[in-house]
C-alpha cells in the first residue's frame, strides 16, 4: 500500500480531536485507501483491531440498512467494547439516507472517534452543517499530483523526469491505473468505468436525471473548455450551434447540470477576481477538470490542447498545496492564477513556451501591472529563460515547480 503522508498526516494530527474528519474527493481518488493507512497507523500505534469498526457501504451487506439500524448495530459495538475508544471508519456513507442523523448523535458519545469519506459535495451540505454545527474538519482529497505520481508508478531507468510528465499528461493520477504499467487500453477502460460509476452513483442516481444526453453534453463541453471563459449562455449558443440541444432548455437546467458535476468533484469552478477593485465579479468563471486522465479518455487527447492541460495541472497542484484560487483581473488583461492563504499571495501565470516575444510580453504585462510585493510567477515548460525577470518576476520550469515545494 503506497502512502500519501499529506493526507494521512491530516488525520493523526486530528486523531481523538472532537471533530468528525470528513474526507471528501472523487471516486477512487484514494478516500478508503486513506482509511487502510490511517487504521494501518493505529494498529502500530498500540490500538487493538476489536477497537477498529470500519463499515464501507458500497458492500451489499449494507445495502437496506437505515441510519436508525446502523446508529443501533455501532451503539451495540460500543457497549461491547470494554478496551477504550472506539474509532469508526464510516466509507461513502451518503449511501444512508439522513446518516448525519446517526453521526450527529454518535459523537455525543466522547469515547469514539469518528471518521466518514463521501464522493459527493452534499456530504457538507447545509443539513451536516446544521446538525453537527462546525464540529468536523473536511480533508479535501484528490488524484495524485505529479510528485505522488512519480512515486506509485515504476517507469523505464532511463526515463527522463520530461518523460513521465508527459506520461502524467496522459493518464492523469488516479491512482489504480498504477497495476497497467501505462497500458494505454487498460488504462482507457479502467478510467471508463471511474466515470459512468460517478455520473451514474454521484450524479443521475443523487438527482435523479432525467435527461442524461444533457449532463453528457454539458460534461463534454466543459471538458473541451478548460481555461476558457465560461458562461451559461455561451454553453447553451455552442451546443444549439451544434444542434446538440434545442433552444428550448432553460438555463436554470444547464446551471444545475454544472453543480451536480462540481457537487461529484469532477470539474471546479473558479471566480475571477478584480485585482484593482478587489472584488469577485459575477461573469467570465473557468472551470477545471480534477483529473487529466478523465478528460483524455472522454475527449481523446489531443496535444493542442496541451496549454490548457499544463493550466489544469497547475491548478490543481495549487489546491492541493492548500491555496485558494482564483481568476486575477488586471484593467484589460487577465492574471491565469491568484493563489492565497492565510500568509500569502502569488499571482501565476502558465504558458507552454516564452520563445516568441510576443508570447512574452502578453505573459508579463498583466504580473507587470500589479503593484503590489506579493509573488509573481510564469510557470513555463521553457530552461531558456529560468530565474528572475528584470522586473522581479520569477521564471520557473513547471515540472521543476511541481516537484520543489
Amino acid at each position: 500500500m503506497f502512502n500519501r503522508p499529506k493526507y494521512l498526516n491530516q488525520l493523526i494530527d486530528f486523531k481523538d480531536k472532537e471533530q468528525i474528519k470528513v474526507i471528501t474527493g472523487i471516486r477512487r481518488c484514494g478516500k478508503s485507501s486513506l482509511l487502510d493507512l490511517f487504521i494501518e497507523y493505529l494498529k502500530t500505534n498500540n490500538v487493538k483491531d476489536e477497537n477498529i469498526l470500519h463499515i464501507n457501504f458500497e458492500s451489499l451487506k449494507y445495502a437496506n440498512m437505515t441510519y436508525l439500524d446502523l446508529n443501533d448495530f455501532i451503539e451495540k459495538k460500543i457497549n461491547n467494547n470494554n478496551n477504550g475508544k472506539l474509532y469508526l471508519f464510516l466509507d461513502e456513507i451518503q449511501k444512508i439516507d439522513k446518516w448525519e442523523l446517526t453521526v450527529n448523535s454518535l459523537r455525543l458519545n466522547k469515547n469514539i472517534d469518528i471518521y466518514i469519506t463521501g464522493s459527493n459535495a452534499y456530504l457538507l451540505s447545509s443539513q451536516l452543517s446544521t446538525y453537527l454545527s462546525g464540529r468536523y474538519v473536511e480533508i479535501k482529497m484528490q488524484p495524485l499530483t505529479f510528485d505522488e505520481f512519480l512515486v506509485f508508478n515504476k517507469f523505464d531507468k532511463s526515463a527522463t523526469n520530461l518523460e513521465k510528465f508527459n506520461l502524467y499528461l496522459k493518464f492523469g493520477g488516479m491512482p489504480g491505473l498504477k497495476d497497467f504499467a501505462f497500458n494505454e487500453r487498460m488504462i482507457n477502460q479502467t478510467l471508463e468505468g471511474i466515470f459512468s460509476t460517478v455520473l451514474v452513483k454521484d450524479i443521475i442516481d443523487h438527482a435523479e436525471i432525467k435527461n442524461v444526453a444533457l449532463l453528457k453534453k454539458i460534461t463534454s463541453f466543459l471538458a473541451d473548455n478548460i481555461g476558457n471563459p465560461i458562461s451559461l449562455n455561451k454553453i447553451k449558443n455552442t451546443l444549439v450551434s451544434q444542434n446538440l440541444i434545442t433552444k428550448g432548455i432553460h438555463l436554470s437546467a444547464i446551471d444545475n447540470f454544472i453543480s451536480l458535476l462540481e457537487n461529484a468533484f469532477v470539474f471546479y469552478g473558479i471566480k475571477r477576481y478584480d485585482i484593482k477593485g478587489k472584488e469577485y465579479l459575477k461573469t467570465q468563471g473557468k472551470y477545471y477538470i480534477s483529473d487529466i486522465g478523465l478528460r483524455n479518455f472522454f475527449l481523446g487527447y489531443r496535444d493542442i490542447d496541451r496549454g490548457h492541460i499544463l493550466e489544469n495541472i497547475v491548478f490543481l497542484e495549487l489546491l492541493s498545496r492548500g491555496y485558494k484560487v482564483s481568476i486575477g483581473k488586471i484593467d484589460k488583461t487577465e492574471v491565469d492564477f491568484i493563489a492565497s492563504s492565510s500568509n500569502e499571495i502569488k499571482y501565476i501565470q502558465v504558458c507552454e513556451t516564452l520563445m516568441s516575444e510576443t508570447t512574452r510580453q502578453r505573459e508579463l504585462t498583466p504580473l507587470i501591472n500589479i503593484k503590489d510585493n506579493y509573488e509573481k510567477i510564469i510557470l513555463t515548460m521553457d530552461n531558456l529563460f529560468v530565474g528572475v525577470n528584470e522586473k522581479g518576476i520569477k521564471i520557473f520550469n513547471i515540472i521543476e515547480w511541481l516537484l520543489n515545494k
